[in-house]
């Protein structure tokens, strides 16, 4: 039995556009601690269709993913958004669909972004890909030039869950990827494969040549960990330690402490069980050659967007991780004390959250997944 935790119930589509700018009524987000109070309000700002991801332009606009396969240049400050055009053709369905987005370092030298998203094959197969391409804004309608796909799933396969397809860049300048397993269970285990694993890529795509399967050659020198399900948040702390969420499945989700070359056991180990109730060969305390997990959700949060605080608006919380959580409806704040971390609050959204960032004056900013008849809210986290 396939989960649909990570994807939501069939809804209404709105009769406006999500790219047609208008005056919107934001009805305020209810907000409920697990205990104590709330010290933040949350403020709806935009909605859109379907998001599932963001990220702020150093002029403090954002780019919005749509899943259906939309590029959304967003002004906070007046409302202004439109669509950016160049895009590839993404394959929607399920979870799949238009990903991440995410700035190159360097990104006002040269105006690089990479995107991931989920495209077709043949025979009514898919895989994620990652490309890259230059972001134009001075040019009337904002596009991508030069789009170059720099990665992809191998092999692609059928069905339309567990794609992953998470970035970011590290303190190495390297490029990192979530590549979850595709719902297909053992490829987290065959380094013929990069299902099921974390890739640690040059800006160009090419392996990292000190990845510590380089010596295999082949997909395998791509390869930083494997032994995964589906990942959907990774964030590096300010020590540069990778941390990686994983949705888990009936029960089980983990958040992850990376290291380089670790295994961390599925399909061998989980602490879940699979959906149809039959138990997991074993757990991560009878197999400690496989890597465990630092935290262990049961029951699940349904893990999605990740980001660890480094802004000085919430200073108590500098240095916390924030989480998203889909069937849950959450936010969840973990403390971390060097490669520890523990679970400190989590507060009740009222809504699925796909997308946790940062913005530029310390905000936490989130993305509703769209579910339930409604459009994704863009919410605004301030001080209370």
């Amino acid at each position: 039995m396939i989960s649909n935790r990570n994807t939501p119930a069939p809804h209404r589509r709105w009769l406006l556009p999500s790219l047609l700018c208008s005056v919107l009524t934001l009805t305020a987000v209810p907000l409920l601690a697990q205990s104590g109070e709330v010290p933040f309000t949350a403020e709806p700002v935009a909605e859109f269709d379907q998001p599932w991801a963001m990220t702020f332009l150093p002029d403090g606009r954002l780019l919005v993913t749509e899943r259906k396969g939309r590029l959304v240049l967003f002004d906070i400050t007046s409302g202004a958004r439109s669509e950016v055009t160049g895009v590839p053709k993404v394959f929607y369905g399920g979870q799949g669909g238009f990903g991440d987005v995410l700035l190159h370092p360097e990104f006002e030298r040269n105006g690089v972004i990479y995107i991931s998203y989920a495209e077709p094959g043949e025979n009514n197969t898919g895989g994620a890909a990652v490309a890259r391409a230059r972001l134009v804004l001075d040019e009337g309608e904002p596009r991508l030039h030069a789009l170059e796909v720099i990665w992809r799933q191998v092999p692609k396969v059928t069905g339309q869950g567990h794609y992953g397809h998470r970035l970011a860049f590290g303190p190495d300048g390297m490029l990192w990827i979530t590549s979850s397993e595709r719902q297909k269970f053992t490829p987290a285990q065959d380094m013929a494969s990069n299902l099921g694993k974390i890739v640690r890529l040059q800006e160009d795509g090419s392996p990292a040549p000190d990845n510590p399967f380089a010596g295999q050659g082949g997909i395998a020198a791509e390869v930083w960990s494997l032994g995964h399900r589906n990942m959907l948040g990774l964030a590096f702390d300010s020590e540069g330690r990778l941390w990686a969420h994983e949705m888990g499945p009936e029960g089980g989700d983990e958040l992850n402490l990376i290291r380089r070359g670790a295994n961390y056991g599925y399909p061998s180990v989980s602490e879940g069980t699979h959906y149809s109730g039959k138990a997991f060969p074993a757990s991560h305390d009878e197999r400690p050659e496989f890597e465990a997990p630092v935290i262990t959700w049961k029951p699940v949060i349904s893990p999605a967007g990740f980001v660890i605080y480094s802004g000085e608006l919430f200073p108590d919380w500098q240095g916390d991780g924030f989480i998203g959580g889909l069937s849950s409806q959450l936010l969840v704040r973990v403390e971390f004390d060097g490669e520890q971390a523990r679970e400190a609050a989590r507060y009740n959204m009222g809504a699925r959250i796909r997308e946790v960032e940062q913005g530029p004056e310390g905000h936490l900013w989130l993305l509703e997944d769209g579910a339930a008849g409604s459009q994704g809210r863009l919410l605004r986290l301030s001080p209370r």
